[in-house]
């Protein structure tokens, strides 16, 4: 059998995937706090003695997605004149108390509760540096760079910017919240400053987004034909030339 038929298939399947992620990129290109995908690859591993047969070998001759990485590349920061919209610059994660556990986010779009406490858009407490919920009294707000939240003057706490040990991957929930594996101990990030008055954008440019997008639809195209061309030749095979044998 051709492996041309390998090469083809792997391809459409590599494509396939990697344009799931290039248009969900694209549709959350105006998220605030979005963390782009990038698609990663890997050989074709049927089994551990894959290697030992003609199938296998042929088959790991190329590639197909092995998953998606998050890019944690910084996005654009925006100005909102709202002093509780916080935006990091450099490396780190907001961390919120949510129903289903603690969770992560970029999307620092904050506010003060009915309770006093600084909030998501969504109600859920956002953790301080010591990971306790911020209880924000009445008063002129003001957020340095530090992350210290001041009010009227005076210190009430500082919002926490976790970072992970290299090489953790993050799980996405939603659009722009990501949750820790299990037993990750987060630390303080030493590289990260936050901007107050302004919200950090998507890290995925919609030009560039759009572009990728059509590449990756005209190549799945031309994998599935090559796929057309090869199923006809093995039919062609099938009836024509196999009964003379």
């Amino acid at each position: 059998m051709d492996s041309g038929y390998y090469a083809a298939y792997a391809g459409y399947m590599a494509r396939t995937q990697a344009l799931d992620t290039a248009a969900s990129n694209l549709a959350n290109a105006q998220t605030v706090g979005y963390r782009a995908e990038r698609e990663s690859f890997r050989s074709i591993l049927l089994d551990p003695l894959a290697g030992n047969s003609q199938l296998g070998s042929t088959v790991n001759n190329y590639g197909v997605v092995h998953g998606d990485q998050l890019d944690m590349s910084q996005g654009a920061l925006t100005a909102t004149g709202n002093p509780l919209d916080l935006a990091i610059e450099g490396q780190g994660f907001f961390a919120i108390q949510t129903s289903s556990g603690l969770r992560y986010t970029r999307n620092g779009g904050f506010h003060r509760g009915q309770n006093g406490v600084l909030v998501t858009a969504s109600g859920e407490p956002v953790l301080s540096a010591q990971n306790r919920p911020i209880l924000v009294p009445p008063g002129e707000v003001t957020v340095g760079d530090d992350g210290v939240v001041s009010v009227n003057g005076g210190a009430v706490a500082s919002v926490g910017v976790f970072a992970f040990p290299a090489g953790t991957e993050l799980t996405p929930e939603g659009t722009n919240r990501y949750r820790a594996p299990d037993k990750v101990t987060t630390t303080l990030s030493t590289n990260a400053m936050i901007h107050s008055h302004a919200l950090e954008s998507a890290n995925q440019d919609p030009i560039q987004g759009s572009m990728k997008l059509i590449v990756m639809q005209r190549q799945a195209e031309t994998m599935q034909r090559a796929l057309t061309i090869f199923h006809t030749e093995f039919n062609k095979t099938a009836t024509e030339e196999l009964p003379r044998v």
